[in-house]
């Protein structure tokens, strides 16, 4: 089923397209043996292509068993998977060459093997002449700065350079799908950079999908179309990453600057206080405006001297955090 979706403003792509989803995901469910609830419930998902889909939840969610079983790994309860119209269970062979993958926690490459011997066997492994394999690899390699040490074994090479390694293993076959399950963990800040710029080339310039689960809120601000939110095997919000950050900002937060010390008072539910330097910065959310401006009014009554107050955006940690805090979704 084709979907019109509305690209991001200053993407670069048409401001509306008419694509067939990249992924489709419908009542998908696993239980593992023995389970009581399962590790995934139900889970309907639809990502657009060339987009970049944030997949976010605490650990244990469900993130990555829902991308092993998008990947094969992992055969499901029930549901049904497409990548690109192609059913994961009954069309296994296309569907495979669809996506290339990093998965968190799992060795994704050969640590025996070189870096260039390791990207020479996935290419190979995905039906890939010999010469194509090289060119792509010298071509990724050089873009990651491993080049000058591509003969080394991969199991010599840092933590941040085997992840890059992986990366590269699951972009040599230049697939449309591209999934990465915390594609940036254990990167200093420098190889976490050139990872997303990959990420954003991939999607803005050449037209790929990704799904990209992390727990660095920045990478999902800057680089995500659409965020979809997981908890206990539930997806409790699917919506564009602006619309997410829109509803929270209807809520209204604010934040109280004082010098000095906090006086002795008992502040509203949900804020917080924090010292920091010479000011004391009381923080929360209210129903009614209302409530802040009694909070500032006690505050100087006690003699404090209020320096600013300020109504504040929510960034996306907020967000994220305020969803899976909050009560679940049956």
């Amino acid at each position: 089923m084709s979907t019109q979706t509305q690209a991001p403003a200053g993407s670069g792509r048409p401001e509306a397209v008419t694509t067939t989803p990249a992924i489709e995901i419908s009542g998908l469910t696993k239980t593992y043996g023995g389970a009581d609830t399962p590790s995934v419930d139900n889970v309907s998902l639809s990502v657009p292509a060339g987009t970049v889909f944030g997949f976010l939840g605490p650990n244990g969610a469900g993130k990555t068993t829902t991308i092993k079983i998008l990947s094969g790994l992992l055969a499901a309860s029930s549901g049904k998977t497409l990548l690109n119209g192609y059913d994961v269970t009954r069309q296994r062979a296309a569907a495979m060459q669809q996506f290339g993958a990093v998965l968190e926690g799992s060795r994704n490459v050969y640590w025996t093997l070189s870096a260039w011997q390791n990207l020479l066997y996935f290419g190979r492994l995905k039906g890939m002449t010999a010469a194509h394999a090289a060119a792509r690899a010298e071509e990724l390699l050089k873009g990651l700065d491993l080049w000058e040490r591509r003969e080394e074994s991969v199991g010599g090479y840092s933590r941040g350079m085997q992840q890059k390694v992986a990366v590269a293993a699951a972009l040599i076959a230049d697939p449309p799908i591209v999934l990465l399950d915390e594609p940036t963990i254990g990167l200093d800040v420098e190889a976490t950079r050139t990872v997303m710029e990959w990420i954003r080339t991939l999607s803005r310039e050449r037209g790929k999908t990704v799904l990209l689960t992390t727990h660095q809120m920045n990478v999902v601000e800057e680089l995500c179309d659409r965020v979809a939110v997981i908890r206990k095997g539930k997806v409790i919000a699917d919506m564009s990453t602006d619309q997410l950050l829109s509803q929270f900002r209807e809520r209204d937060a604010y934040e109280v600057r004082i010098e000095g010390d906090l006086p002795e008072l008992s502040l509203p539910p949900n804020f917080t206080a924090r010292r920091v330097d010479d000011t004391t910065i009381v923080s929360g959310r209210v129903s009614d405006p209302q409530e802040v401006y009694t909070l500032v009014d006690r505050l100087r009554d006690q003699r404090a001297v209020v320096q600013s107050l300020a109504q504040v955006q929510p960034d996306l940690e907020d967000v994220f955090m305020g969803l899976i805090k909050g009560p679940a979704h049956d």
